[in-house]
C-alpha cells in the first residue's frame, strides 16, 4: 500500500508542470484555429472553460471570495455562486483574449521556491505586441494529489482578493441578501486596469 502510494505520489504534476502544460496546450489550440475564434466566441469560450476546469478549484476560489459570508451561506447558495463565479471567470478570461494585444504567454524557468509543502506560486509573463511585459503569477494548492489554481495575480493586481472585496461590497449594498448578490455577480476588472497594473 504504501508502495502504491509513494509511486502515484511520484507520478503527480508539480506546479509548474501543471501551469506549464495547460498554458501550452491552451495556446497551441488557439493558434491552431485564430481566425476562426476570433469569429466564434461561443467556441471560444467552451474551450476556455475546458482549459480552467482542467488546473483552477472553483469551488475554493468561490469559498475565497465569499470570504466570511460563506459561513452562513446554505449549501445552495454556495453552488450556485461557484458556478456564477466560474461562468464570469470565463468570460473575462475570453474577452481579454480577444482584446489584448499579446505575442508570447511563457512560463518563466526560474520559480521562487516553496514555503510551504501544499502551497506554490507559478511565475509567468504575458509579452505584448508593444513589447510590454507583464507579471503574471499563479497561486496554486494541493488538493488530494492534484494542484489546483485557486488565485491569480495580473501585473500586480490581485484577482483574488479585488473579487473578495466586491462581493463583500455587494453584500452591504444589497443590505447581506445572498440571492440578489449571486444573481447580479459582475466583476469589475477591466483591461485597462490589468495594464496599468497594480502592487499587490
Amino acid at each position: 500500500m504504501l508502495t502504491l502510494s509513494l509511486t502515484l505520489h511520484a507520478q503527480t504534476k508539480g506546479p509548474v508542470e501543471v501551469v506549464r502544460d495547460n498554458v501550452e496546450a491552451f495556446m497551441a489550440k488557439l493558434e491552431e484555429r485564430e481566425s476562426f475564434y476570433q469569429e466564434n466566441i461561443d467556441a471560444l469560450k467552451s474551450e476556455v472553460d475546458k482549459s480552467l476546469e482542467a488546473v483552477a478549484d472553483f469551488r475554493y476560489i468561490g469559498a475565497s471570495v465569499m470570504g466570511s459570508y460563506f459561513r452562513n451561506a446554505t449549501p445552495e447558495q454556495r453552488r450556485r455562486f461557484a458556478d456564477v463565479f466560474r461562468q464570469t471567470l470565463i468570460d473575462t478570461y475570453t474577452h481579454g483574449l480577444v482584446t489584448f494585444d499579446y505575442d508570447e504567454i511563457r512560463v518563466l524557468e526560474n520559480q521562487t521556491s516553496r514555503r510551504y509543502d501544499d502551497q506554490a506560486s507559478v511565475d509567468m509573463e504575458v509579452v505584448g505586441t508593444d513589447g510590454n511585459v507583464y507579471p503574471v503569477s499563479y497561486t496554486l494548492r494541493l488538493s488530494g494529489d492534484e494542484w489546483r489554481v485557486v488565485n491569480v495575480i495580473v501585473n500586480g493586481i490581485n484577482l483574488g482578493l479585488t473579487f473578495r472585496n466586491q462581493f463583500d461590497q455587494a453584500m452591504r449594498d444589497n443590505n447581506r441578501d445572498y440571492d440578489a448578490v449571486i444573481q447580479s455577480w459582475s466583476p469589475d476588472v477591466g483591461i485597462e486596469e490589468l495594464e496599468e497594473g497594480g502592487d499587490a
